[in-house]
């Protein structure tokens, strides 16, 4: 019932989001500071950056090389940077690339930001490390900020991820879902490509699971 409901609130949710990041506005983590633009996904009221943030945190990733394929803000490229990892910062919204190279050089933290639609413009590079925050509601996004909230009514974003991932998997690719998406079949669709999930770290936020997924091949 709470997970329905939550779908309903949803969409009013994203209204005050929206609304929210109409005036830009900053988020700090650990010392970082990036600049919220409103055409980008903002991490201060949700959840799955934060937890990526903590969960990322402990791990000896110096001199590894760690991809964010989707960065967004890049707040996690920026924190992984500062703990000595080769990063790259890949997105498909133009704006969250230039707002990014602005904070690198604000925060003096030399991070690689490459404008790309999934591994399009990523083809010979290899990595430690890949971290995934997709958009998982099933709705055919209308602009590039939609994008990051929206992965197509039919899972368009997925099919073509898991369509690519299989020639770029890292030794440690991961994906974080919540329980509010359609898991099962994202799972299905992964394995229709030779991919399969299993459960590294589970955490509740408000009434709500989330699940880092670590994508393996089989």
């Amino acid at each position: 019932m709470f997970k329905k409901l939550k779908k309903h609130i949803f969409p009013v949710a994203k209204f005050f989001f929206d609304k929210y990041t109409l005036k830009q506005r900053k988020y700090t983590y650990e010392g970082i500071t990036v600049k919220i633009n409103e055409e980008v996904f903002p991490p201060k009221f949700t959840i799955s950056t934060k937890i990526l943030l903590e969960y990322i945190k402990p791990l000896n990733i110096a001199d590894k090389n760690f991809l964010e394929l989707g960065c967004g803000s890049g707040i996690i490229s920026l924190f992984a940077a500062s703990k000595g990892a080769n990063v790259t910062s890949s997105d498909i919204n133009q704006i969250a690339i230039d707002v990014l190279k602005e904070a690198s050089t604000t925060n003096e933290i030399p991070v690689n930001v490459v404008y790309s639609d999934l591994f399009e413009n990523l083809s010979d590079q290899q990595f430690d490390y890949i971290i995934i925050n997709p958009p998982y509601y099933p709705r055919t996004p209308q602009n590039d900020k939609e994008r990051a909230w929206f992965c197509g009514e039919n899972f368009e974003y997925f099919k073509k991820l898991f369509a690519q991932l299989p020639q770029h998997i890292a030794p440690n690719t991961w994906m974080i879902l919540s329980e509010d998406c359609e898991i099962q079949h994202i799972k299905q669709l992964a394995k229709n490509n030779g991919l399969t999930f299993e459960l590294i770290f589970e955490k509740s936020v408000v009434k709500e699971k989330n699940y880092i997924f670590s994508i393996n091949s089989t």
